[in-house]
C-alpha cells in the first residue's frame, strides 16, 4: 500500500530548506532548484507545492515568523511562573538575538526579506513586512501592565520605548552577526536600557495583584 504523504509536513520541509539556503547565500541568490537540492527532492516536487519562486518565498516568510513566535514563547515560559513584565520583555528581546544557529538564521533571513521587499511589491504588501511586528504590540501591553503596577519610571512613553527596544534589539543582532559585539555585550546593553525604564527596586518583580 502506497505511503500516505503528509502535504503540510512536506511543505514545511521545503520551507526549512529555503531558510537554510537563504542563510548561507542570501535570499536574492536562492532559486527553486537550490531549494530542491537542499531538501533532497525534485525540482518538479517543489513546483508542485509552490508553483513559483514568489509563492515559495511568501510561504517561507510565514514559516519564519511562526518559528520566531514559537522561540519567543519558549523563552518567556523559561522565565518561570508569573515572571513579571520586565522578565517577559527581556526574554522576547533575547529571543531575537542571533546567539545560536536557529536565531542566526532568523536574523539573516528576515533581514533579507525586509531588504528584498523594498523592490518587490508583492513581498512589501505582506502583513509580516507591511504591518508593525506583533512583538511591538506585545511589549507595549507589557509596559502598560508594568505602569499600572508602578513598576516603571513615571512619564515613560510605552509605545516609544517599545519601538526603541525592538529597534535596538535588531541593531544589536546585526552587530553580533558582523562580529562587532558579542551576545553577552548585546545582552548588557539591553539590560541597561531596561534598567532605565523600570524602577530599580522593582526590576525583577512580578506584577502585583491589584486590590
Amino acid at each position: 500500500m502506497p505511503k500516505r504523504v503528509d502535504h503540510a509536513e512536506r511543505r514545511t520541509e521545503i520551507a526549512e530548506a529555503l531558510l537554510r539556503v537563504a542563510a548561507r547565500r542570501g535570499l536574492h541568490a536562492v532559486g527553486m532548484r537550490d531549494v530542491a537540492a537542499e531538501a533532497g527532492v525534485s525540482l518538479r516536487l517543489v513546483q508542485y507545492y509552490f508553483e513559483t519562486k514568489e509563492k515559495l518565498l511568501l510561504y517561507g516568510l510565514q514559516h519564519l515568523a511562526e518559528r520566531f513566535g514559537e522561540r519567543a514563547t519558549a523563552r518567556v515560559r523559561a522565565a518561570g511562573h508569573n515572571p513579571g513584565p520586565r522578565a517577559m520583555i527581556e526574554a522576547m528581546l533575547m529571543a531575537a538575538l542571533p546567539t545560536d544557529e536557529e536565531s542566526r538564521t532568523f536574523h539573516l533571513v528576515y533581514t533579507s526579506y525586509a531588504v528584498l521587499s523594498v523592490t518587490d511589491q508583492v513581498l512589501a504588501a505582506q502583513p509580516f513586512i507591511a504591518n508593525p511586528d506583533g512583538a511591538e504590540s506585545a511589549i507595549v501591553g507589557l509596559l502598560r501592565q508594568a505602569a499600572e503596577s508602578d513598576l516603571i519610571q513615571p512619564g515613560v512613553d510605552v509605545r516609544l520605548e517599545a519601538v526603541s527596544l525592538l529597534a535596538m534589539s535588531a541593531g544589536l543582532g546585526t552587530g553580533i552577526l558582523v562580529g562587532q559585539r558579542s551576545p553577552e555585550s548585546a545582552a548588557t546593553v539591553l539590560g541597561h536600557h531596561l534598567d532605565r525604564i523600570f524602577r530599580r527596586s522593582h526590576a525583577d518583580a512580578g506584577t502585583r495583584t491589584r486590590e
